[in-house]
């Protein structure tokens, strides 16, 4: 039975790079002459990068085979190995429409486009062999122009397939355009959608500004690494932190896993919630229950811990449909279970 909640992943980097160095191989890619074979690919794409301006870079491998037509392939086989091997219940996709635009197309018709591609995304997601919850995260991009970001945030309002938006892109060019970040999620929260963001994510990140506006945090570990006294009002809101380790790793932005535990210890402690997620699983070449089962074996969090994250994942999830986690329904079951076997039993 499917058990987990995954609140952070991008399309771009969800696909595993087996898969990726495939589709380059059967398309005839450049990138198939560059990698004529599997282990040097896999190396240079999972390999860690010293900055995450440099990690980002790897995005635009996938973001331009990700295309109308190839969505479903693609959109398929992140379900099915997520439904497989990472018992995910409920899983939330995060990319930028206009991303998956035809690049050969005006302005204006790659911007209705996105209409195309938010549904092409939504309806391959609704697979009868891997039933998992999904919904959908557009992501507005610091290195967008201000009216394509608009664009897309009239595509996540009118949409069914949407629950959210994102901040994305790289996070220091946020500053500049505060005032635009504020604007476009009050109109956000507005009109019913939900609201993260990647913020304090590195220490070009911290940006207090935004913070009231946000539903969950994306990353967010600055905060109890520099900002402790944060915390409080993170709570008071009830903000969680989407916290993805491997990520930290593969960005340079900590040294190891070890300040993780200081993250960790100051959320519970201050009664702010966090869902561990793998931000990109392709990249990294993990899955969510590796992402557990690192942590307690570095002595990051323990079982019970992970436990109270793993409620917490579904608990502030944007567009789970029901009131109990999976693992609480199946609890049910098996108490129903044993009930009338007991029943069974005494007649």
């Amino acid at each position: 039975m499917a058990l987990h909640a995954e609140l952070h992943r991008h399309l771009g980097g969800s696909v595993v790079p087996r898969i990726l160095w495939r589709y380059f191989h059967r398309q005839g890619s450049p990138l198939a002459e560059r990698f004529p074979t599997y282990p040097e690919f896999e190396d240079f794409y999972t390999r860690p990068r010293n900055t995450l301006e440099d990690y980002l870079e790897l995005h635009t491998l996938v973001e331009h085979v990700q295309t109308l037509e190839t969505l479903p392939y693609f959109i398929y086989r992140l379900l099915r190995g997520a439904y497989v091997f990472e018992d995910l219940a409920y899983l939330e996709i995060r990319y930028t429409p206009y991303l998956r635009t035809d690049p050969s197309l005006d302005e204006a018709d790659r911007l209705k486009q996105m209409r195309q591609v938010i549904e092409t995304v939504g309806q391959a997601s609704q697979q009868q062999e891997y039933p998992i919850v999904t919904s959908q995260i557009l992501c507005l991009h610091s290195r967008l122009p201000s009216h394509i970001n608009r664009a897309m945030l009239e595509a996540a309002v009118e949409s069914d397939y949407v629950c959210a938006i994102d901040l994305a892109g790289g996070d220091k060019p946020y500053r500049e355009r505060m005032e635009e970040w504020i604007e476009l999620y009050k109109y956000a929260l507005a009109r019913g959608l939900k609201t993260t963001a990647h913020l304090y994510e590195t220490l070009d990140g911290c940006h207090p500004e935004l913070l009231p506006y946000v539903s969950r945090i994306g990353h967010g570990i600055q905060i109890p690494l520099h900002y402790p006294e944060l915390l409080p009002e993170l709570a008071r809101r009830g903000q969680c932190l989407e916290v993805c380790p491997t990520t930290y790793l593969k960005t340079g932005t900590l040294p190891s896993l070890d300040p993780l535990k200081i993250v960790f210890d100051r959320c519970f402690e201050a009664g702010v919630d966090i869902a561990i997620c793998t931000d990109n699983a392709g990249l990294h070449n993990v899955r969510l229950p590796f992402e557990y089962e690192n942590l307690l074996t570095h002595d990051i969090i323990n079982f019970e811990q992970l436990k109270l994250c793993q409620e917490a994942a579904f608990r502030h999830a944007f567009a789970w449909p029901y009131k109990d986690r999976p693992a609480s329904l199946l609890s049910e079951l098996q108490q129903g279970v044993a009930a009338a076997s007991l029943v069974a039993l005494e007649a």
